[in-house]
Parts: C-alpha cells; structure tokens; sequence
C-alpha cells in the first residue's frame, strides 16, 4: 500500500520532526469544506476516502482558557481573520491545535502550531478546543511554527526572516541546514534575512504589505532606503525600476573622482570593451569595465540577479 502524499515544501518534514503523522494534520493546511451533495432518490454512495492522513487517534479536548500563545510564534500580526472566526463559529475546529506543555504549570499549554485558530476560537468565543499534546524543545516548536504559517503563505517576509534569524542565533543553525528544515532554497534564506538589514520603518512598510520582499531587496545597501521605499510606493515602482535605480545611486560618486586617463570622456577603447566581451562569456553575467582614478586602477562591475548566479561566479572564481 502506498502512502499518502505529505504536504510539500517541509523540507525535513514534520514526520522527521516528530515521527508523528498526526502533527502533520494539525499543520497542514485544512481542506475546503465540501459543497452538501444535491437531493437523490438512487442509495447514497459510499464516501470517498479522506485526501489526507486522519490522526493516528483523536484529539483531546481542552478548556480554551488552559491554552497560551507559543514563545516560538514567529508570527507577529494576525490580521483578516474574520472569514475564519465565521467559518469556526458554523463548523467548529476542523483541525486541532499542537500544543506542549508548559514546565511547571499544571493544566497549562503552549501553542506550538495554531495560533490564528486558537484567536479565532476565542472570537467565535468557544469554551474548549480539540488539540494534539506533544513534548516538544524549543526549536522543534520554532520550525513546526514556521512551518505551518510558511504553508499558509501570509506570513510577512519580516516574521520569515526573524525566525530564521533566531534559528541561526539561538539554535546555531546553518543558512543550508534551515533551508532543508524548511523547504526552502538557501539563497531564499539568506535574501530574506538580508531584509532585517533595512532600516525599521521600511520593515513596517513589508509589514503592511506596502511594498513587496523583491520590492525591498532591491533597496539593500542603496544610499537612503527609507526614501527610496516611499517612492516606490508613491511613483508605483517595480522590483526592477528599484533594481534600476539603486544601481545608478550605488555607482554615485560620493565626491568628485579624478577623471580617468586616457580621457574621452565615458567613451571606451576597443581593447576595454574586448575584455568586456571575454568576461561575460566567460561568467555568463553583464559586464561593465571602467578605468577610474590614475594609472590602471580599474572598476569591474558585474551584474548578478540572485545569489544562485552569486554562488556560480564564486566556484568558478575559485576554482582550482
């Protein structure tokens, strides 16, 4: 018999996690609710068998005051949850909480995965709730927290990449071992934790949904970042227009450089636009050779989309 298909993109999964299917239905995402089928005469029809794993056995059942908001959530807003408190006060929870343990606290729990459904339990102001007890440390709850709100997709990239942050400083996990953990490439982990790099009010801005991750990338490291967001929002500019525009502020010369000999202005000899030639058939990437200052001195700039490319021009840099 072959087995049911684990949801994607967990990386390690959570059965390596856990080596509990059970834990993987309380952090998959839950199943749309099936339309009631149309009045029939003939005999109803046997019902087709569930598309995901059910519990190894059922959910306890606990008093929703005995439940606490999870130390490790590395979600920090919950916003638009008024379609799931209509959705729990018509059909209840349809999948459990995954709760541990608090230490010392008889007849407490903390959630480890399903904090939106706990809030929204509370709003539809219910008395218990159906959730799975696991003891658990805490990284294991930080990843199965990731986890669950990386599949439900509306985790702002800021959260995303704090709790990588705190996977790498707390845990001493590596760029490669969280991507594995996670599902996710390690060029994906390491362009998002660069985002913690902006200043904090553009990271309010990707918080709000103001402006996108790509969106902000491409501000990293240009000049006045917080400007340049605002009119992003403001002239409605692309990922690529900041990509654009930050590549012209960051060539900027901050004073005024002697002029490069040779003269003619911004014109290039036929030999510096050779070399040119040589080097991007050599790497593949734009290049862009400039004399600068006196003498040889040279300026090579190479264009590189992603740290995928990065990784490419540095193996073949070093390699021996």
């Amino acid at each position: 018999m072959s087995l049911p298909p684990k949801p994607r993109g967990l990386g390690r999964g959570l059965s390596a996690l856990l080596g509990d299917d059970e834990v993987a239905v309380t952090v998959a995402p839950a199943p749309q609710a099936a339309a009631p089928p149309p009045p029939s005469s003939s005999p109803p029809a046997e019902a087709p068998a569930a598309t995901r794993p059910a519990p190894a056995r059922a959910p306890l059942t606990l008093p929703i005051g005995q439940l606490k908001a999870g130390r490790m959530q590395p979600r920090t807003t919950f916003q638009d949850m008024e379609v799931l408190v209509d959705s729990v006060k018509e059909f209840g929870l349809l999948q459990p909480i995954l709760v541990r343990p608090v230490a010392g606290q008889p007849d407490a729990y903390e959630i480890v995965a399903g904090e939106r459904r706990w809030r929204a339990a509370q709003k539809a102001q219910l008395h218990e709730v159906p959730v799975v007890v696991r003891t658990m440390g805490d990284q294991d709850a930080l990843q199965l927290g990731l986890i669950e709100n990386l599949q439900r997709s509306d985790l702002t990239a800021i959260d995303e990449a704090l709790g990588y942050r705190r996977l790498a400083d707390e845990f001493k996990q590596t760029q490669e071992e969280i991507s594995k953990t996670i599902g996710k490439s390690r060029p994906h982990v390491a362009n998002t934790v660069r985002l913690l790099d902006l200043p904090g009010a553009v990271q309010d801005m990707i918080r709000r949904g103001d402006l996108s991750a790509g969106q902000a990338r491409a501000l990293i490291g240009v000049p006045d970042p917080l400007v340049m967001a605002q009119r992003a929002i403001d002239e409605k500019l692309t990922a690529r227009d900041l990509e654009r525009l930050g590549g012209e502020l960051k060539s900027k010369p901050k004073g005024v450089r002697p002029k490069a000999s040779g003269g003619g202005g911004s014109s290039k000899s036929a030999d510096t636009k050779a070399l040119e030639k040589r080097i991007e058939e050599a790497l593949g990437l734009k290049a862009d050779l400039k004399l600068r200052g006196l003498g040889e001195q040279s300026l090579l700039t190479l264009e590189i989309r992603d740290f995928d490319q990065l990784d490419t021009v540095v193996e073949r840099l070093t390699r021996r």
